[in-house]
């Protein structure tokens, strides 16, 4: 069977580093680039030299991931890595986002990661790995980014739990759990919204953090975070109220209730 990997939101960002870092994987015969974006993931699987293959898709339509299973059905194949990537956050209050943008945030982050997880399974083999994007923003409740921070608590507890239930398969399940990343996420994110996060700490590269997640999956750790400022929020979410944080929060964005 061939040996592939599937990496959602492979378009742009920390999905882009993925691909770049499993081209390098010798057993790795084929990546599956899926996205929205059709031109770019063309142009991507151009520039590979046949090593990849487009699969444009927008996974927050259940139909769509459904055609991913049947492609998948339709190749003998195995999935040594699934990269689930693709994501969608909006800045605001609950005043400033519509119905429709609620909605694609929860359909995308939670549904997406889900239903796109349970179609690939069944291609998986003892030592396939799935790597779920969630966020630093997954350790706290987090006002003016209050949806996308509780889809990506979603992604990280729900990951957490597969990875558990998965161990007699010999399949591991981590959960990636970035600070801000130098990538197109903050300027997509802006609503111009009177209130919303301003102050991005120790923001970072895509690629150093898709580096350490991918080490940390093949050592089969359950989360993977990187650089010392989300380790050490990561670490304080664990011990300090609720309350606190979400105070320390507000306080860090000069965010007033």
């Amino acid at each position: 069977m061939k040996q592939i990997a599937v990496v959602t939101g492979a378009s742009s960002g920390l999905g882009t580093e993925f691909v770049r870092l499993l081209r390098r994987e010798k057993h790795v015969q084929e990546i599956w680039l899926v996205a929205r974006s059709r031109d770019k993931l063309k142009a991507m699987a151009k520039q590979s030299g046949g090593r990849c293959r487009a699969v444009p898709l927008d996974l927050s339509v259940h139909e769509n991931i459904m055609k991913l299973g049947e492609m998948l059905k339709a190749e003998q194949v195995c999935i040594r890595y699934l990269v689930n990537s693709a994501g969608y956050g909006k800045f605001g209050s609950y005043s400033d986002l519509t119905a429709e943008q609620s909605r694609n945030m929860i359909d995308l982050n939670i549904s997406g990661v889900v239903e796109t997880g349970l179609v690939c399974l069944p291609f998986m083999e003892r030592g396939s790995r799935i790597l779920n994007i969630a966020s630093l923003a997954s350790t706290t409740p987090m006002p003016y980014l209050n949806i996308y921070a509780a889809t990506k608590a979603f992604v990280r507890n729900y990951s957490r739990a597969l990875n558990v239930e998965l161990k007699p398969r010999g399949i591991s399940v981590t959960a990636v759990c970035p600070g801000w990343m130098d990538t197109g996420f903050i300027a997509n994110a802006q609503t111009g919204a009177k209130k919303s996060p301003t102050v991005f700490a120790a923001i970072t590269k895509p690629d150093v953090v898709a580096a350490k997640a991918l080490r940390d999956a093949k050592n089969g750790k359950a989360i993977s975070v990187y650089g010392f400022f989300p380790k050490l929020t990561y670490a304080a979410a664990k011990l300090l109220p609720q309350k606190f944080m979400m105070q320390s929060w507000m306080r860090m964005q000069h965010l007033k209730q």
